[in-house]
Order: C-alpha cells, then structure tokens, then sequence
C-alpha cells in the first residue's frame, strides 16, 4: 500500500522550457528519489554521459540555427528578401505618384508639339540672309540641312544612348546618381535629350518631383509618337544657347556670322558645349571657358566613333571663338527696320515664319560700314566726332545700304533713321529748288551782303562779303545769306511745301532761319529727298522691305515703286544737279570729288559744329552721310566738307567700282529762259559780268560770278543762327512775305511775275 501510494505520487511539469539539469535532480528531496518504482541507486549505478549529451544538444541547436537562416547566407537571405519587399512597396509608391501626377495632366490624346514662335528670315535683294529676327532668334532646319557634326556632337556630350533607349536612360540615371553621391554635389545629369525637349516644350523649369514624373511621361509619349531624328531635329531647333539665341541656327548665325549649314567641327563641338551653361560657357562672356568645354566635347566624339585622332587634333588647334556681346554687322540696323514696319504691312502679328527679301546690297552694306569705320579710326578720336551713319538709294529710294552707327554690338540705336538733327545747309538745295519754281535761274544776281531779317542777322562763316554773285556761286560756297534772302522771296510756306512733296516727312518751322537747316529730320528722309534731283524730279519713296512671303511661298506683301509721281520739272532739276555738281567740282564738297564720275551734293553743317553732313549723288544711287556725337557736344571743326565728304567719297569709290560711269541729270547744263548753258562753276571777271548784262553773244555763255578780289566763304557753318523751331516772333516775315531790309531783290507773290534782271547800274550801285 505503502508502495502504491508512492507510486502515485507525480513530478509537476517544469515551464522553463528545457530538460532537468543535474543541479534539479539533486534539489529533489530524499522522499521523493523514488520513480516509476526505481530506486535512487538504480538510477546512481547508470553510467553518467553528461559530455555526449551536451554535444547532442549542441548540434541540435546548430541544427535549428540552419534551419532558422543563420549565419552569413542567412543575412544575405534576409538582405534580398528585405530588399524585394521595399523594391515591391517602393514600385507600388511610384506607381501611386505616377498615377496621381498623371491624372493631374491633360489626357494624352489631347498632347501636341507647341507651335515653335515664329521666325522673320531676313534676305538681302539676292536673296542671301543677313539676319533672323523672332523670339527663336533663327529660322529651324531639317537634320540633313544642318552640319552633321552638330547632331553628332550633341548626342557624343548629351546622350551617348539616345538612339537605344526608350526615352528614359535608366544606365546614364544610375552612373549620374553614382557620380554625385561620389562628389558630393550635382555634376551629372540623368537627364535624356527626350527629356530635355519635353521640359522645353510643355513644362516650367521648376525642379519639383510633380514635374519630373509629367516629364518621364511626355518623355515616354514622345518616343511612343516620334521617330529618333524626329525628336533630335526638335530638340536642336528648340533648345537654348544663350544671348537669345534659340536653336542652331540662331546660335551659329550669333556666336559665328554663319549658318548652320556651314559650321565647322570644332563649331560644332563648341555649340554642343554650351547647351550644359549656356551664359556661363558663352564664347561672348567667357572664350576659354568654351572652348576648354569644346575640348570635352570633341573627346566625347572620339569616344563614340564619330571622328578620329586627326579631326581632332586639327578641331584642337583652332583658336578660341570671341564673339561679340552682341549681334554685330551693320545689317542688323536693317533688320531692326524691318521688324518695326513688318506688321504693318502684311496687316497685323507675325504667326508664321516669313521670309522677308530687302532691297539691302550686302556687298555696298560691308563697303558703307567699312568706310565709316575707316574715318571715325583714323581721325575720329582726334577731332571728337565719335559717331557716324549713312544711307543709299538708289532712283526709286530703294535703301541699297545703311548704317545706323559706328558698331551695332555697342549701341543698335539708329542714327540714320530713329535719330533726328539739323541738317544746316545741307537743307539749302529745297530753298533753291523754291526758287527756281518761281522763275528764277542759277545765273539769278542777288547781293552778298549783310541782312537783317527781324531781330536774327544771318553771316557767312568768315564774316566776309563777296558782293553781287549767283545763285549758282552762292549755293557753291554755301552763303548763309543769300539762302536766307531767298527764303524771304519765296516765302518759308513754299519752301516747306516743296520738302515735304520731296519726301521730308518730319515737321518744319516756317521761319527764315530754316534756309539754313535749323528744323529736325532725319538722315534717310533727307537723303531720299535728294533722290529727287538724281532721277530726274520723279518721288523716290524710302523703302527697305520689297517682298514678304511665308515659308510655304504665299506672298504677303508686294513693294511697287515702279510708276512714281513728278515732283518737279526736268527744268528746275536740270538747274539744281548743275549747281549742286558745282559744289562738288568748286564748292565746299571739293573732298568728295570722284575720279571719272559726275557727281552733285551738298555739305551741311550746324551751329556749333554739333553735326557735320554731306548728301550726294551720281546717276546710279544718292548717299548721305553724318557725322557727330550722341550727346550733341561738339566737334573740332568738323564740317559737311570734312569728314562726312571723305567718307562719302570712299563708299561711292567703292560703290561704283566696275560701273561705266554715267552723267548726272541734265549733263550738268544750265537752263535759263530756255537756252542750255554750260555751268562751268568757275569765277569769271567783272568783264564777263558786264558782257552778259550787255548782251554781248561772246560771252554769253559764261555764268555770272563773284568780283575779282572778294573772298567767298568757303565753310557753311552758320554763325548767330536761331535755335531751332524758333517762332514767328523771331522772324516777323514769316507769314506776310514782307521784304526784309536787306537787297535781297524783287519779292516774289507768285510764280507768274517775271524775276528780276541785274542791271549795270545795280551792279555799279552794288545792289
């Protein structure tokens, strides 16, 4: 009983999770060493294998350690499983951006390529471009039209696997971001030219993660819609290269004067390198920091297999590119003029490219340029005239050449038509023109003396006098009085009338003083109206722009001058070519005399010597040229017959160089009551004055002149002359035709009274 009671006694179950060690059995207690009815000695006689079984255990855990993914494998296990399941929540986070950026853009059955702006190709009369003007700042070409070494180069810098990627470069993305993080700072980019035309073309240049996924997107719809050369022409239209210049055509007609079409290599490499800083690498800001860029880029050619070792090393050794900050060349003025009256004549904004043919020689538009620069080089400094402009036309005002100032690149301010000055006497030949339409003739007596007219004494710039002389010498030698006696005669009315029908645009004050130019106008309207009297009195209409058409060849816009209306008689220009050609052959435009050419002008200069200009023609073109400062501060005795005459005569040398010279309206001849005489432009003696008054046939060729001995002004720089736009209160005769006191002649009421004839007493009284 006693044993079964035992027997029944039981061990409670142990929650430490492992089996009894040997220090458990020993805290059992003496009365409980009996189990299943062994014996404690039985259990003590059993042999002890404490060392196996701890080894047993060892393996065992070992065992579970392998099975449970321990040790190196095991890392690495957990490392890809981890790995997969932040890749897996990482594509579904992506997938949940793209999505919601998605959803936020237009659908893409509506996505277009945005019209490029618009672009104004502008071609001279051969029709070679001189310049682009727009928003792109050059016209676009295909890929076979451009050099070939600039897609080459692009995609070599750029995107070396643009034509094998699907417009994501997930390898070039992987080595910018390793690039980067190794560097510390951003120094490559992942992006590819898909992409860079799709953040050109549809979005703003912000860096947000919102753009950079619509990016991808439009990058992905561009491939999936276009073909490779497709989007690399795009891309090399559209893509910016600083200074303005959108585009490889606008960029090398900037940095190079040339086309596209025309780069070389080494160009090529350059234009390439300032696609990744376009002000920074700018050849115009920094010529070595571009061209070290284009070192980069050629390396980068090789690299690929677009050109060898001599290509290179040939690109290598040209020197640097130093392009101005600016467009240069004078052209660029032309283009300006362009631009300002394009809308207006093909009715309204430019919203397609249009080709715009001028009437601009570019040949005569180097030569002008050229001449200008010649003088302003080589005396300009010295006698403080530190600007210049020139117009040409030819008989029907076409402007064959123009030039707004000394340099485009530094001032496109243009003098030649946005700038208006005193013409001085270079304004004298619409007052003689006045007179001959009122009957008077180059041979017309009037006195060279002091006059009064109110309170303004007109004098000639030596202050002398010469007496009873012609119209003819007067104009010659440019005497200030005798130009305002006239205007007296005729009356300011009628002179401002005449200007105006010539082709004077700009307003007039009908004064006395304006026989000596102190009204405003501007070079080429001055020059245009000279037009008149080298084609023989027709409207010669300044025009630069002759026809405009869009790319498809629709013509805008048609120029036609063909029919022009007479302004004045064959008479009256007749009489003025050939007193104009005396100022040339005798006068004060004695510099501008042109070997073997038949040439009239005149010189003009203002109060001061603010402004100096000369106006000229031949039968092929008129020329007008000035010379100044932008701020009216005077020069060093410069007048119409200085510089501005030697820098017309350079520019006509070489203007008609190869042309049979040709004689100017009328010969040079003459006209009076009807009968052709010689205008020698010589003075005579008294005893041919005499003889004419006489009526002695001998002589009667010989045009009156000044009286042996007396001294003729030879400079026509008006001296106490009234300031301009001076009022009727300074000239009282202005509006009433009265007589001033002075001899100045018959006053003239109308065209129909007969002028009169110098007599010998008038000469012997000196009137």
């Amino acid at each position: 009983m006693a044993g079964k009671s035992r027997s029944r006694q039981r061990i409670e179950p142990s929650f430490s999770g492992r089996a009894p060690s040997d220090d458990d059995e020993v805290s059992i207690g003496a009365d409980d060493r009996v189990a299943g009815g062994r014996s404690s000695a039985a259990r003590e006689a059993r042999p002890r294998r404490d060392k196996p079984a701890k080894a047993k255990r060892r393996g065992g855990r070992k065992r579970r350690a392998r099975r449970d993914g321990g040790g190196f494998f095991g890392f690495l296990r957990f490392v890809i499983y981890w790995c997969l399941v932040l890749a897996l929540w990482g594509g579904i986070g992506v997938g949940g951006l793209v999505l919601y950026y998605g959803s936020r853009m237009p659908s893409a059955s509506t996505w277009a390529i945005p019209a490029r702006p618009p672009n104004v190709k502008i071609n001279d009369r051969d029709g070679s471009a001189i310049a682009n003007r727009g928003a792109t700042g050059g016209e676009a070409l295909t890929l076979d039209e451009m050099s070939p070494y600039i897609p080459e180069a692009i995609v070599a810098i750029e995107d070396r696997r643009f034509y094998s990627h699907f417009g994501v470069d997930p390898i070039g993305l992987a080595r910018a971001l390793v690039t980067n993080a190794i560097t510390g700072h951003t120094v490559q980019g992942g992006s590819t030219l898909t992409q860079q035309l799709a953040k050109n073309l549809f979005l703003s240049p912000e860096r947000t993660l919102e753009r950079k996924v619509q990016e991808v997107l439009l990058a992905f719809w561009l491939e999936h819609k276009y073909t490779k050369d497709q989007i690399l022409t795009m891309y090399l239209n559209r893509v910016f290269f600083g200074s303005n210049a959108f585009g490889v055509e606008a960029a090398s007609r900037r940095y190079f004067s040339k086309s596209a079409r025309d780069v070389t290599l080494a160009e090529a490499a350059m234009l390439a390198g300032l696609v990744k800083a376009p002000s920074r690498l700018s050849p115009a800001r920094d010529p070595q920091a571009a061209q070290a860029r284009a070192q980069v880029v050629l390396q980068a050619m090789r690299d690929q297999g677009y050109i060898g070792d001599a290509e290179i090393k040939t690109a290598m050794s040209q020197p640097s590119t130093r392009a101005k900050s600016y467009w240069s060349g004078a052209e660029n003025y032309v283009a300006d003029m362009v631009m300002d009256q394009l809308p207006g004549l093909i009715g309204g904004e430019i919203k397609e490219d249009v080709i715009v043919d001028t009437t601009l020689d570019a040949g005569l538009e180097k030569k002008a340029e050229q001449s200008l620069n010649d003088i302003l080089d080589r005396d300009g400094r010295k006698l403080n005239a530190l600007q210049a402009a020139l117009v040409s036309v030819d008989r029907t005002g076409a402007v064959r050449a123009l030039v707004g100032g000394k340099d485009y690149a530094e001032s496109q301010y243009n003098r030649a038509v946005t700038a208006k000055r005193q013409p001085g006497s270079a304004f004298k030949p619409f007052v003689y023109a006045a007179a001959m339409e009122m009957g008077m003739t180059p041979l017309s007596m009037r006195n060279d003396a002091p006059v009064k007219i109110g309170n303004w004494t007109p004098e000639n710039y030596e202050q002398k006098y010469n007496g009873p002389v012609t119209l003819e010498t007067a104009l010659a030698h440019s005497l200030n009085t005798i130009a305002a006696q006239l205007v007296m005669e005729v009356g300011p009315e009628q002179v401002i009338k005449l200007a105006h029908r010539l082709g004077i645009e700009s307003e007039l004050q009908a004064n006395a003083s304006i026989a000596l130019g102190t009204s405003e106008v501007s070079l080429l309207e001055l020059t245009s109206s000279y037009a008149a009297f080298m084609n023989g009195g027709y409207k010669a209409t300044p025009h630069v722009i002759a026809k405009v058409t869009t790319a498809s060849g629709k013509v805008l816009y048609q120029a036609n001058f063909g029919d022009p209306p007479r302004l004045l008689s064959e008479t009256v220009v007749a009489n003025m070519d050939a007193m104009m050609a005396g100022v040339i052959s005798v006068g004060t435009g004695r510099s501008a005399r042109i070997p073997g050419w038949q040439a009239a002008g005149k010189t003009g200069t203002t109060q001061s010597f603010r402004d100096a200009l000369f106006v000229g023609f031949t039968n092929e073109m008129t020329t007008g040229v000035w010379f100044g400062n932008d701020d009216g501060k005077s020069m060093k005795k410069v007048t119409g017959g200085g510089l501005p005459a030697k820098a017309w005569k350079e520019f006509m040398v070489a203007a008609h160089k190869g042309l049979t010279p040709t004689p100017i309206f009328g010969g040079g001849q003459i006209i009076d009551n009807g009968a052709t005489i010689a205008a020698t432009g010589k003075p005579t003696t008294i005893e041919s004055i005499l003889s004419g008054v006489l009526g002695n046939d001998s002589s009667a060729g010989a045009p009156p002149a000044t009286v042996p001995g007396t001294r003729v002004a030879t400079n026509e720089e008006p001296q106490d002359m009234p300031a301009a736009g001076a009022g009727d209160d300074i000239n009282p005769y202005a509006s009433r035709h009265i007589t001033p006191p002075a001899d100045i002649g018959e006053p003239a009421s109308g065209g129909n009274r007969r002028p009169h004839r110098t007599t010998l007493l008038d000469l012997i009284l000196g009137n």
